[in-house]
């Protein structure tokens, strides 16, 4: 990579190789739409022609904008690359440093990369990395924040990878029955039909990493068990990784309960997203609450995300944002 300077403006000749039609293809997306992106997030200008690229912008967005190229590039060896993907390392490149090589070629610093059957996870960013190394090095652990920050698709790939290692016997994903907007009672069918909606991410997840005949036969042995969490009750959950998601709808008596069947030998991970409460008026959230009781106590991770975080389409995090600053105003209005 070349550099000339002319003030603050600059401008990176860069050469890409191997020069592969197939892969620059993949690289720039469908009609540029990539490239496209690198320019409107980064504020440079992108010209190319075969693998030759020329950028050209001002300070740190040019070399950033190079970084991010030379990071994708070597993602097209072996993956398809999709918007979302070249979203994820803008993201890195607009909050902090430029994601550093070992990430980019696959194995993160902090031994967070992450192998099922089907898929090889590839935690994104440094909350991400952060949040699958605690899972790790804890046997309890929150993820905190807005949907579509990965913090349940993250907790189902580990605990898949712990079943494949034989480090646990069983998985055991979890939610509250709380309804946004629907009472249970008026939904068709019996129990487990009208609960069966609001487990179909969890589902999602498992057929993605061990396929859909693998998920049903573990399920058929009860090796994966999905479940409301008042099935939780009265049991002991030894050599289990426990996920108990949207965390948030659970009372504090419920939270409690939860925490207090985790046995030997076995995970948990709590997510959830403190801003999307659909319990009754005057309930307190039993992740708001447990928040604060266990704050001090050592040996338990929590990890936090943000807008910052979200994988989703890039307005998706503009909306959080949004929505954030309006709560915060309305706040100190009140």
């Amino acid at each position: 990579m070349s550099q000339h300077s002319a003030n603050a403006h600059r401008v990176l000749q860069l050469t890409l190789e191997p020069n592969d039609p197939m892969r620059l293809a993949s690289l720039s997306g469908q009609q540029d739409e990539h490239l496209r992106l690198i320019e409107e997030r980064l504020g440079v200008t992108i010209r190319n022609r075969g693998n030759a690229f020329q950028l050209a912008g001002t300070g740190s967005q040019v070399k950033a904008a190079g970084n991010i190229l030379e990071h994708l590039y070597r993602e097209t060896e072996s993956a398809e690359l999709s918007p979302d993907m070249v979203h994820l390392y803008l993201q890195e490149a607009g909050i902090e440093a430029i994601v550093e090589e070992d990430t980019a070629t696959g194995e993160s610093a902090d031994g967070s990369l992450i192998r099922t059957p089907k898929v090889m996870i590839k935690p994104r960013g440094a909350n991400q990395q952060r949040y699958v190394g605690s899972i790790h090095q804890h046997d309890i652990n929150f993820g905190i924040g807005p949907a579509g920050t990965g913090k349940t698709f993250l907790a189902v790939a580990a605990a898949v990878e712990a079943l494949n290692q034989q480090q646990v016997s069983r998985i055991l994903l979890v939610r509250p029955a709380v309804e946004a907007g629907e009472k249970l009672g008026f939904l068709p069918g019996d129990l487990a039909q009208k609960i069966d909606p609001y487990l179909r991410p969890l589902y999602d997840a498992l057929y993605e990493m061990l396929g859909f005949e693998q998920v049903n036969k573990l399920i058929e042995r009860q090796v994966i068990e999905i479940a409301p969490l008042a099935y939780m009750r009265g049991r002991t959950l030894n050599n289990a990784f426990v996920i108990l998601d949207e965390s948030q709808n659970t009372t504090r008596e419920q939270m409690k309960m939860f925490l207090t069947r985790i046995g030997f030998g076995s995970t948990a991970v709590i997510t959830g997203d403190i801003t999307q409460v659909d319990l009754p008026k005057g309930t307190q959230s039993g992740l708001i609450h447990v928040l604060q009781v266990l704050r001090d106590v050592p040996g338990i991770g929590i990890s936090h995300f943000d807008s910052r975080d979200v994988v989703r389409h890039p307005l998706v995090a503009r909306i959080i944002e949004a929505y954030d600053a309006w709560e915060s105003e309305e706040d100190r209005s009140a």
